[in-house]
């Protein structure tokens, strides 16, 4: 019966893992079957893409015929997503048709044209992004790529020099020569480090401004032959556009051919080519004089004072930044430090967070279902070995029978000799079951019953009580991130948060509640196991010391091992994910420079990093297993030796010596999985100590709740700022130094300064997205700083510098509340000139793709302005709305903003100085300061006035 028992009992592991095991491999295939259906995507082929025969002049650079491209795969579903445009590229269903474009080596063309008429999207089909459905495409010497500055400027987490090195080799002579064309000379002044500062992920420190010139200036130090300038003079202003324009475009890149995206047509006479664009098409191609005359608003360029201007403003600015940059480089430290490593065991407020995760009621309730599924399963084997007992004992004071039905298998030791059969039992009557077999069946069979019971409860509360843990885990992470400061994001890789809501939470979902549920199991089967061994075999316990002294010490090593690697491991999984984020949003400007392999290689080498990781950890788990396999083989030795010698003394009871050599020779693999299920655990643990970090740790935003705010409030729009100084961060200059001024109720204001002045920081501090170090800001007479955040930012509406959209339907970005009809929505999208827009695309329901990669940047924008109309705040703060729009379409916003905000307090920031000259009155900053406050007419009229040379 006992031995009967063991074989049993080592077929319930692997029965128990058998549904683990199907359930591992239906996830498989499903894996398997996502990845093949991602290798089945059409691969960027440029063989097959290109013309391999090139024209017979020679002089060719790019030549484009009867070419028809599309965002969209013709021989599948829309995979837009994963074709590797850079962000904001994607123009959803727009196709270009019918291109017949002539490009000489050596010359400039400019392409203009209307927002979303596809002049990105024509750079994207020279460079290979999209699918070419007929047509040819010829570029010469493609091999060496193109120099590519996209509109959305794509940075890396790196320092300003590697970025504009971008893997060559550092040329000094040549990189001052770039650096200076690009205008990038004064910010290397003001930066802590110059151009060794960090960046951030995607540029987050530096202006837009300031990224897309390090853009620009990255594509120059490539050194090619063709390049391709998506709108790099948009988000620069008069006086930097204009250098970039003489002194890179037309000077530095003199000789190589150059295509230029550009909404300022100021700068189109320069041009040997210029194409007009409209809907997808080519709608003319000739020089400046026959094509300007077709393009709206043309306005005057400035003619004298530029280099007055310049020199007088770089000058100052090395004045005031002169002592700062000094100290920012002697003490400035890294801007993404390393990621933080706990050392040592695991604190007791891990698993105090886990448990209350869980909830105490519902742990307390699993714990005593382990309890109650243990004791009768315990009780069951006891019950077994009363009734073997009672049944030999009976069967002694009868008869002997007959040996002839020894089955060597079945031996039980008892008092009269070293073995006897069990067939000496006595054999059952035939015929009806006794009333005592009947009795001793049934309290069995109860037993086992409730067992059953008892085993499902505590499956059903474990699985019911990992869901709400991780749940709860969940919530709180998310919740915490929400509410962390800009200055979080702005010093923490993407990659680092991106593996706390994976990985780490992957393991909270469902390694760890695996690995916990088979330590329980163990524990309690454990206490069990040595419950019955102890009373039946008493001298066991005389083992059971130096056995726990040596499982401890062994388990032990193992521990601080395997704790230690997977901490590793989960730290060096971190830049692999920020080198998939960062590489995939910068795909197209991989691709177009030919530095895929260079990203490929780096790749490469930081998933080997954390490969190491999880290979020695696989390694020490052998190591435990093979200690733990020789410990279980000496207990099961020991506890033989023990039993023959209490057997020969006649100190035992037969039925219960069976039932521990029995629980014996499964306690090895007991044993080795309760202290591998414990060390699997501790490490998994690790994954909630990481979570615990964001959940604790994270700086996070003001979240006091104040009273009760008047529901008109602000029922004005007054502003009044008073010696406001602001620095995103200890040790970093001032962004804001000392900004004191009143902006009137319904008041008009146009802010205007260099890049990287302080203008979209005002915007900052007046949103509270960095808290002002000295000063405060008053709305309608209230210091906003004792507002709640949910509260102030409510009642604003900004149309940012960068424009957002959500992955989901227009509708949905357009009023995520569900406050406004249908017929509202059109109507905001009519006055924003994208109704035909939306209507081609399908309607309000249209997806807009990720990061709104359906429509091109100025869409984007345009979108944005639609969500600042349908709001009723009484302050608008427009960063740069229309930057990325052309002129005309300019106009027409400037005028519906005038409408729809006529009683409105509106903060303008722009470039295009003729945006704001109807402004009520204009504010002038530089290196963080305001230098001029006062009315258009005024600031003109005066000779010493930055405004006035601005506007020329």
């Amino acid at each position: 019966v006992f031995t009967t028992l063991a074989l049993v009992g080592m077929l319930i592991i692997p029965l128990n893992s058998f549904p683990w095991v199907l359930n591992s491999i239906l996830e498989a295939k499903v894996s398997l079957e996502r990845i093949q259906r991602f290798f089945k995507l059409t691969n960027q082929d440029l063989q097959a893409y290109y013309a391999l025969v090139s024209p017979e002049d020679g002089q060719t650079s790019v030549l484009m015929s009867q070419g028809t491209f599309s965002w969209l795969d013709p021989d599948g579903p829309d995979q837009n997503g994963d074709r590797g445009a850079d962000p904001g590229e994607s123009k959803g269903s727009l196709r270009l048709h019918s291109l017949s474009l002539h490009i000489t080596k050596g010359s400039l063309v400019v392409v203009v044209g209307k927002v979303g008429c596809g002049k990105s999207s024509l750079l994207a089909a020279l460079t290979g992004e999209l699918n070419r459905l007929s047509g040819v495409v010829f570029v010469a010497d493609r091999e060496g790529g193109f120099g590519l500055a996209s509109q959305d400027p794509w940075i890396q987490h790196a320092s300003v020099r590697d970025n504009i090195l971008f893997g060559r080799n550092y040329d000094p002579i040549f990189y001052q020569t770039v650096i200076e064309a690009c205008a990038l000379t004064e910010d290397f002044n003001v930066l802590p480090n110059g151009d060794r500062t960090e960046v951030g992920e995607n540029g987050v420190t530096l202006s837009g401004g300031q990224k897309a010139r390090l853009a620009l200036a990255r594509a120059v130090y490539m050194d090619k032959d063709i390049y391709l300038l998506d709108d790099p003079l948009a988000a620069v202003d008069t006086d930097v556009a204009e250098h970039l324009m003489k002194k890179c475009v037309m000077e530095l890149l003199r000789g190589k051919t150059r295509i230029l995206c550009t909404h300022r047509v100021e700068f189109v006479d320069k041009a040997d080519l210029v194409v007009l664009m409209d809907n997808g098409t080519i709608v003319k191609t000739g020089t400046p004089a026959e094509v300007l005359p077709l393009v709206e608003a043309v306005p005057k360029r400035r003619k004298n004072d530029q280099h007055v201007t310049e020199k007088a403003e770089s000058e100052q600015q090395e004045e005031d930044a002169g002592s700062s940059s000094d100290v920012g480089l002697q003490e400035e430290p890294d801007l993404m430090g390393a990621e933080l490593k706990q050392e040592g065991g695991l604190a007791w407020r891990v698993y105090w967070s886990y448990w209350n995760a869980v909830g105490g009621a519902l742990g307390a309730s699993i714990l005593l279902s382990l309890l109650l599924m243990q004791v009768s399963k315990n009780a069951s084997d006891w019950w077994l070995s009363h009734w073997v007992s009672a049944l030999r004992s009976n069967g002694s004071s009868n008869v002997s029978c007959s040996s002839s039905f020894s089955s060597p298998h079945l031996l039980l030791f008892s008092p009269g000799g070293l073995m006897s059969p069990l067939s000496s039992v006595r054999a059952l009557p035939s015929g009806n079951i006794s009333s005592e077999v009947r009795f001793y069946l049934t309290v069995y069979s109860s037993i086992a019953a409730g067992n059953t019971v008892f085993t499902a409860l505590r499956a059903f509360l474990f699985a019911y009580g990992a869901i709400c843990a991780a749940t709860v885990i969940h919530s709180r992470l998310l919740g915490s991130v929400l509410k962390a400061t800009v200055s979080f994001f702005d010093t923490t890789p993407m990659g680092r948060i991106l593996n706390r809501f994976s990985s780490d939470l992957y393991t909270v979902d469902d390694s760890l509640p695996f690995v916990l549920n088979i330590l329980l199991a163990n524990v309690f089967s454990l206490l069990g196991m040595l419950v019955v061994i102890s009373w039946g075999l008493p001298w066991v316990l005389l083992l059971l010391l130096p056995l726990a002294l040596i499982y401890h010490r062994t388990q032990r090593l193992y521990r601080h091992t395997s704790r230690e690697l997977k901490r590793l491991s989960s730290i060096t999984l971190s830049p692999v994910y920020s080198h998939f984020s960062e590489t995939l949003s910068g795909l197209g400007t991989i691709r177009a420079s030919g530095s895929s392999s260079r990203f490929e290689e780096e790749l490469s080498r930081r998933l080997e990093r954390n490969q190491r990781c999880l290979f020695l950890s696989v390694a020490a788990m052998q190591w435990l297993s093979i200690r733990l396999q020789l410990i279980g083989v000496a207990v099961v030795t020991g506890l033989g030796v023990i039993a023959v010698v209490q057997h020969q003394n006649k100190s035992v009871d037969p039925g219960l010596v069976g039932l521990a050599l029995s629980y014996a020779l499964s306690i090895t693999s007991l044993l080795c999985g309760l202290i591998d299920s414990f060390t699997q655990t501790e490490m998994q643990l690790v994954s909630v100590e990481r979570t615990e970090e964001y959940c604790s740790g994270l700086p996070t935003e003001p979240q006091q709740h104040h009273a009760q705010l008047p529901p008109a409030w602000p029922h004005q729009g007054g502003l009044e700022l008073h010696h406001v100084v602001l620095s995103y961060r200890e040790g970093l200059p001032n962004a804001l130094d000392g900004v004191s001024m009143v902006v009137r109720p319904g008041e008009k204001l146009g802010i205007v300064g260099r890049t990287g002045s302080g203008k979209s920081t005002l915007f900052l501090a007046l949103f509270r997205m960095v808290e002002l170090d000295q000063g405060h800001i008053l709305l309608d007479g209230l210091d906003i700083s004792t507002v709640g955040l949910d509260q102030l930012r409510s009642r604003l509406a900004i149309i940012p510098q960068d424009p957002f959209l959500f992955s989901g339907s227009i509708r949905e970005n357009l009023d995520p509340c569900e406050r406004h009809s249908d017929h509202q929505l059109l109507d905001v999208l009519q006055q924003c000139h994208l109704s035909a827009v939306v209507l081609r695309m399908g309607g309000l329901d249209a997806e807009v793709g990720e990061r709104g990669r359906s429509f091109s940047v100025g869409q984007r924008q345009l979108l944005c302005l639609c969500r600042a109309l349908l709001t009723q705040a009484k302050v608008l703060c427009i960063d740069e709305a229309t930057a990325s729009v052309d002129q005309k379409t300019d106009k027409l916003l400037q005028q519906t903003i005038r409408e729809k905000f006529r009683d409105k307090t509106v903060l303008t920031i722009a470039h295009r100085i003729n945006t704001i000259m109807d402004c009520d009155r204009v504010l002038v900053m530089h290196a963080g300061k305001v230098v001029e406050f006062d009315t258009p007419a005024a600031l003109c009229q005066s000779d010493d006035s930055i405004f006035q040379r601005m506007v020329g």
